[in-house]
């Protein structure tokens, strides 16, 4: 399915991208993986305080990608930035005269039980992860709409889904990217867009000091981009999904529902719910729907 075969990288030629957070790590082998593959790309990484053009992680990007024969330009926002999503989509159109392709992948994590944790910081690290990428994906809605075709991919983790110690606001911001992927799904169906999510499992500077050596020398990003760029392409059918990737591993991640049970003692519910398998519904108004189905089998519902 991920394969790197003809059709994946003909459908790339001439397309436009943007990817946030694509000066290292992830970002940048997403960048590199597309330009090899035909695409305009425009790789996106803040500017830190006193850097040159030519010192931004965005620029040596860039340069990377001239060198191969790549067409590519640097932005230099930050991710949450006012406006930003905005200039990056004007960027491109004014470069390339379209966009195709959106990839948002700038994040933050940084570990801070929530009881120590001030709401600043909270939000701070919620806004990089959730409204980088909501601003983005919001400046170039119109413009994928009014074409009939997109790509859009969000970076998720497996911590929007299961949660973890210390990780709440990076972890609520991933949960929201991982229902607006689905809700985006729904709306941009009928237009041509497809839009999904990549949860990746890579050694990169944010997981630095977490990984083994033998661990992290199997986790390279560049084993990540090959999905990525496949849901980039016109070969991806799929919508609405979450794709994890690591070490040249691939799964599915999804949320699910247990049947119901009815009952008056909330103890013996809870049990009986504990021990029961879920199952996923692609969207909230089937989870609805199957339980108005429950209470009518069950008459509760004539």
């Amino acid at each position: 399915m991920v394969a790197d075969n003809a059709t994946a990288l003909a459908s790339l030629h001439g397309r436009v991208a943007i990817i946030t957070g694509a000066g290292k790590g992830l970002g940048r082998a997403y960048a590199l993986a597309l330009a090899a593959r035909g695409a305009h790309v425009v790789v996106n990484n803040r500017r830190h305080p006193g850097e040159q053009d030519s010192e931004t992680s965005a620029q040596q990007t860039v340069d990377a990608i001239r060198a191969a024969g790549g067409t590519v330009i640097a932005n230099f926002d930050a991710a949450d930035a006012d406006g930003a999503g905005g200039r990056m989509v004007q960027q491109a159109v004014d470069h390339f005269g379209r966009i195709d392709i959106v990839i948002a992948n700038a994040a933050l994590s940084q570990a801070s039980t929530f009881g120590k944790q001030s709401l600043d910081d909270f939000m701070r690290i919620f806004n990089v992860g959730f409204l980088g990428t909501l601003n983005l994906v919001h400046a170039a809605w119109p413009l994928l709409r009014a074409q009939r075709h997109g790509r859009v991919i969000a970076t998720t983790s497996s911590a929007g889904r299961y949660g973890n110690h210390g990780l709440g606001a990076y972890a609520a911001s991933k949960g929201a990217i991982e229902m607006l992927v689905r809700s985006l799904a729904a709306e941009g169906a009928s237009a041509g867009i497809r839009v999904n999510a990549i949860s990746p499992y890579a050694a990169t500077q944010m997981t630095a000091g977490h990984l083994g050596p033998d661990v992290a020398a199997c986790l390279t990003p560049d084993v990540v981009a090959p999905m990525v760029a496949w849901l980039s392409s016109d070969a991806c059918s799929a919508n609405g999904q979450v794709f994890i990737a690591g070490g040249g591993r691939f799964r599915r991640g999804f949320s699910v529902e247990t049947d119901s049970v009815a009952g008056s003692d909330m103890e013996q519910v809870a049990q009986a719910l504990a021990d029961m398998p879920g199952r996923p519904h692609p969207s909230s108004n089937h989870a609805f729907a199957t339980l108005v189905d429950e209470l009518r089998a069950g008459g509760q519902i004539p």
